[in-house]
């Protein structure tokens, strides 16, 4: 019986440190919640929006809302499934289903709604920059304009930005479009300090871009990230915390985010891998990967 109890102690002790592991490199001590206690700040905990009622989305690993359809969002599963970008509502209720013509679904692992080449037309761009194993010389950006209308199942043939990483192959599941300078930007996942990468809208004309290198962030492993329509907020999540900044004006994405975010609040979920603000600004929404049978919720933070 002590035996058992000194192993139940001990599996204790790892549970308790294991957050602490994989959240290294955070910012400074005095700005962080205790986990899994929430920080007193301008934002609610969670509270339930509805659970997904399409059984397909069982590995979604990104979210966004559409900027031309109010009360609707889009989300997608990661690596092995399908080419489709998912249509659901604000209750977790199914839509519609994009398919994406002429491509596949490697690791698809974040999406991002924004402007585009086309004036005044909102675009979708899905992010195959999944890489466990940082063994792929290239990944992909897919970009085509929201759907005007939809069927239960619409088809697109999308735009397909091809790209490198000038230091090497990386993991990464964060992709956000800045609504301002339209600039797109990529965030890795593994590296003990997650690095920001960006390219332009004029990339998208060229057959292969070389990321451009921009900043180190003080924390590890995001999984998702988003800018919001205004181009004011910025929030990047890793599996235990939310990360926010607020930009000022006149000031690039990555000038914004050299500085130490602040800490809003978040309930880890089984694999949460997407947040989204919502359009009026007010809240962020999370959403996690089916796992421990815990069907995807989704969760929405309020300004208070």
């Amino acid at each position: 019986m002590v035996r058992i109890k000194k192993l139940f102690f001990k599996l204790f002790l790892i549970g308790l440190a294991f957050p602490f592991w994989i959240s290294q490199k955070v910012p400074q001590t005095k700005n962080l919640p205790m986990i899994p206690e929430y920080q007193d700040s301008l934002y609610s905990g969670p509270k339930s929006m509805g659970k997904l009622e399409n059984p397909k989305i069982d590995e979604a690993s990104g979210l966004a809302f559409s900027r031309t359809h109010q009360g609707l969002m889009y989300t997608h599963n990661d690596s092995g499934g399908k080419p489709h970008v998912f249509v659901i509502d604000t209750l977790g209720k199914s839509v519609a289903t994009i398919k994406l013509k002429g491509v596949r679904n490697r690791d698809w692992e974040d999406i991002a709604v924004g402007p585009g080449p086309k004036k005044g037309v909102n675009y979708i761009y899905v992010g195959e920059i999944g890489d466990n194993d940082a063994k792929f010389d290239e990944i992909m950006i897919y970009r085509f304009p929201e759907p005007s209308n939809f069927q239960e199942e619409v088809e697109v043939v999308p735009e397909m930005l091809v790209l490198t990483y000038p230091d090497g192959p990386k993991d990464a599941e964060t992709l956000m479009v800045d609504p301002i300078s339209q600039d797109v930007y990529i965030l890795s996942k593994r590296d003990s300090a997650n690095i920001l990468y960006k390219v332009t809208q004029e990339d998208f004309k060229q057959d292969t871009v070389v990321l451009k290198r921009i900043l180190e962030l003080p924390f590890t492993m995001s999984v998702a990230g988003d800018i919001s329509a205004c181009g004011t907020k910025i929030l990047v999540k890793n599996y235990l915390m939310v990360f926010y900044w607020e930009r000022k004006a006149g000031e690039t994405v990555e000038e914004a985010m050299a500085r130490d975010p602040l800490i809003l609040p978040y309930k880890p979920e089984p694999q949460g891998e997407a947040i989204a603000w919502h359009p009026s600004v007010d809240s962020y929404v999370t959403l996690s990967e089916k796992r421990f049978n815990i069907w995807p919720e989704l969760y929405r933070y309020t300004k208070k």
